[in-house]
């Protein structure tokens, strides 16, 4: 098995955590890959040259707590104990007006956001607390929607205020158990899911901009310093972000 850390990285399939996942193997983590689509992440772990003894793909709906489950026990399985958990999953809503959003759309980005991050760190917390070294470090996304809202995207950002409050309260109540908790907001870096931003995306005052972008390797570089710090050291929040994208300032 070795002695080296052992890794869960949701979302791990595209984007932030596909960079995140495969910098922490890069980086000598053993990594449980998870995310809803399971070929894509077989295909993913297949274009890198992963084995099993570096990385397994394991297709999870972080809504289903079965499932959350599943994928902890599979990874303590075979791994046989968890350092890290990136919670990183999350989706946006359809941008129209507040009132027109349906309520469906609402609960489904709660629950993945907001709800599967809880059920992520429950499991981490389950093995955390129970394993020798006891302890663990847990990193959640909050992405700069933690602090400033764009229009029309109500609930990614409550969720992401929300995930403030879960990070802080996870990394109250791990003191004891040495676990550290700490949150990363990320503005524009270059994935799948911000591809939009350069045709132009709306602003506050209803201006129409294409936003600088940053690459993704910046955010998987700041993740892994974060998740290599002994867990008597810890980034409690820390934001990284295209320099010039309208932030500081928005609105």
């Amino acid at each position: 098995m070795g002695s080296s850390p052992v890794a869960i990285v949701t979302g791990a399939g595209t984007g932030i955590g596909r960079a995140v996942m495969l910098a922490l193997v890069s980086a000598g983590y053993r990594v449980g890959a998870a995310g809803r689509n399971g070929e894509r992440l077989q295909q993913v772990l297949a274009d890198a040259g992963l084995g099993p003894d570096q990385a397994l793909a394991i297709a999870t709906d972080i809504t289903d707590p079965d499932s959350v489950k599943a994928l902890f026990a599979e990874v303590e399985e075979r791994y046989g104990r968890l350092d890290l958990l990136f919670n990183n999953a999350g989706i946006g809503a359809p941008p129209v007006p507040l009132e027109e959003l349906s309520v469906k759309h609402w609960r489904a980005v709660v629950d993945t956001n907001l709800t599967g991050a809880f059920l992520c760190t429950q499991e981490a917390f389950r093995i955390m607390k129970e394993q020798d070294p006891q302890g663990g470090r847990i990193i959640n996304n909050g992405s700069i929607s933690a602090t400033s809202p764009r229009p029309r995207s109500a609930p990614y950002t409550a969720t992401k205020h929300a995930m403030t409050g879960l990070t802080k309260s996870t990394s109250l109540d791990g003191r004891a158990y040495n676990i550290a908790c700490g949150q990363i907001d990320i503005g524009n870096a270059a994935t799948e899911m911000t591809e939009p931003m350069r045709r132009g995306i709306p602003q506050a005052n209803g201006d129409i901009l294409v936003e600088p972008m940053m690459d993704v390797a910046h955010v998987a570089d700041a993740v892994v310093h974060m998740a290599r710090l002994p867990l008597d050291a810890n980034v409690q929040f820390m934001t990284i972000m295209a320099t010039n994208m309208p932030f500081v300032g928005r609105g």
